[in-house]
């Protein structure tokens, strides 16, 4: 018992479901307990729980809406009062709203700056408060290698995130490492067809798309080397160094 109390603890926000759900089991596999959060995915917590106690850690849900009556502090609180031991903190929730400028409500833009930008940076606050040493890793996305003016608040939330994830590594060195982590083609929507998903690989110099256990790795590598902090991992297959990025809004309007 004794030694579970002092085993390593891991907060995966949004991690009932699709990439936070992989960052978490990936951590279970690695031996620590796991905190997931969710806001309205109760019953794909619970599955999720359930898979990652099967591989001998022990796993609590909480739930919070990032978007409205959110309190960092009573996140960290409460992941911390299940799980002694946290120290890895995992900003993986994410909302994303497609939308130009023109066509950006204010509705969609405060959407995306809560859940994308001011979630994970007050919850950096507050774990970096809490913990005498741990890591931080932010989940952004190799569209800010771009300017997709598609989706304009959104890109410029997880931009203004990374910017963040440096200034949160410089802040809080050297007692807490902050990363990020900036994915390709992972998971892609269920909505997307054969035929755009050739279309999107076209464009990735490797050729294929990348899979959920290619950022599982990534995760691991940042957490196990602690000469790293204040850096972006981008897992894309090097679409991200190409002039333009494909997308599914300029792919419905026939745009190369």
């Amino acid at each position: 018992m004794a030694e579970e109390q002092q085993r390593s603890a891991a907060l995966v926000t949004g991690g009932a479901i699709r990439l936070g759900k992989a960052l978490a089991l990936g951590l279970a596999r690695k031996g620590l307990d796991i905190v997931i959060h969710y806001n309205s995915s109760a019953e794909a917590a619970r599955q999720t729980a359930e898979e990652i106690e099967n591989t001998g850690v022990r796993c609590h849900m909480v739930q919070m809406d990032l978007e409205n009556g959110f309190s960092a502090a009573d996140l960290i609180q409460k992941a911390s009062e299940h799980a002694p031991g946290l120290n890895v903190l995992v900003n993986s929730a994410s909302v994303y709203d497609g939308a130009t400028i023109a066509n950006t409500s204010e509705e969609i833009f405060d959407r995306q700056l809560q859940v994308n930008l001011k979630a994970p940076f007050f919850l950096t606050r507050a774990f970096a408060s809490f913990c005498s040493r741990g890591s931080v890793i932010n989940i952004l996305d190799n569209k800010i290698a771009f300017n997709q003016y598609h989706y304009a608040a959104y890109l410029l939330s997880k931009k203004m995130l990374a910017e963040f994830t440096t200034l949160a590594a410089l802040e809080f060195a050297p007692n807490i490492r902050v990363n990020g982590i900036s994915p390709g083609v992972i998971l892609p929507a269920a909505v997307r067809s054969a035929e755009y998903m050739a279309w999107r690989i076209e464009a990735i110099p490797l050729k294929k798309k990348g899979e959920a256990e290619h950022i599982v790795k990534a995760l691991h590598y940042l957490l196990e080397n602690d000469f790293v902090s204040g850096q972006v991992l981008t897992i894309d297959g090097a679409e991200g160094k190409t002039a333009i990025g494909r997308n599914a809004e300029s792919y419905v309007r026939g745009e190369s």
